[in-house]
């Protein structure tokens, strides 16, 4: 399904991984993924380096975001049922924590994982294959140009990451289900009161989805508690408070032996008008 960023034709997988007819060839790296980036979105920064791949991987390897990709994954399975051939993508996958638990719980459904992060997709391939999902794919790729046709998906799963609603538009067959994962107001307030002496809660995102309609809303919340300064340093490094946490409050969150957190996520799910 993925597409020639080159010349937008269709890619055919091979044996050494995508062509399209013009003779646009892709090799798939040794850990299965693609690289199909165009000029303009390939920096050596872009997406989640290394160092925060691992801290990701780590902590969501805890298990304490399971109920989130479950939760995800069912709605997937619930708005795809009766679709012919049914094609998902996971845009801004990461590290492919909630994108191999969508495969392994939908056998029935082709999921597609793209990130910024060649990191990142490298890692969410090799762990594809460990678990031997064969119906998800993974590519270096932007939200933003994504190398998929017009109208060729069934449903897109945006986890924490950019939305754009002219891309998602183009891409989603009519009345297409695109579900967005954000914080709730009172996710993680607890690691914010450590860091700063005047704790907010999340304010709600404006996503200016003209293109969609709202379907439903979905809070799912709930305590978990951090058991271990490494726990809690994991999940420092993959928040956006990790870049702009004022020294004596990362202090204190470095003394920290255990954490109680409130794990909180609003589903949102839209429809293309």
């Amino acid at each position: 399904m993925f597409m020639c960023p080159v010349c937008k034709g269709r890619l055919k997988e091979n044996k050494f991984g995508y062509s399209c007819k013009k003779g646009h060839r892709f090799d798939s790296a040794a850990q299965g993924y693609v690289n199909l980036l165009s000029a303009k979105h390939t920096p050596k920064t872009a997406g989640d380096n290394p160092m925060m791949i691992k801290a990701r991987t780590d902590f969501l390897s805890l298990g304490l975001y399971r109920p989130l990709a479950e939760q995800v994954a069912s709605l997937i399975g619930k708005y795809t049922l009766g679709e012919e051939d049914p094609q998902v993508l996971d845009c801004g996958c990461g590290e492919g924590y909630y994108t191999n638990i969508y495969a392994e719980s939908n056998p029935q459904v082709h999921i597609y994982g793209m990130d910024l992060s060649k990191s990142g997709v490298r890692h969410a391939s090799s762990k594809a294959c460990e678990m031997g999902l064969d119906n998800v794919r993974y590519a270096a790729a932007s939200c933003f140009e994504l190398p998929f046709a017009v109208r060729s998906a069934h449903l897109i799963v945006c986890t924490f990451a950019p939305v754009s609603n002219e891309e998602y538009a183009r891409v989603l067959k009519k009345g297409g289900k695109l579900i967005i994962v954000c914080p709730s107001p009172g996710h993680l307030y607890e690691l914010k009161s450590v860091l700063y002496n005047e704790p907010y809660l999340n304010k709600p995102n404006n996503y200016l989805l003209k293109s969609f309609a709202p379907v439903d809303e979905i809070r799912l919340e709930y305590e978990a508690e951090l058991p271990s300064q490494k726990a809690i340093s994991d999940l420092f490094a993959m928040t956006p408070y990790y870049y702009r946490s004022p020294k004596d409050g990362t202090q204190r969150l470095a003394e920290l032996d255990s954490l109680n957190i409130t794990c909180g996520f609003d589903i949102l799910i839209f429809r293309k008008k």
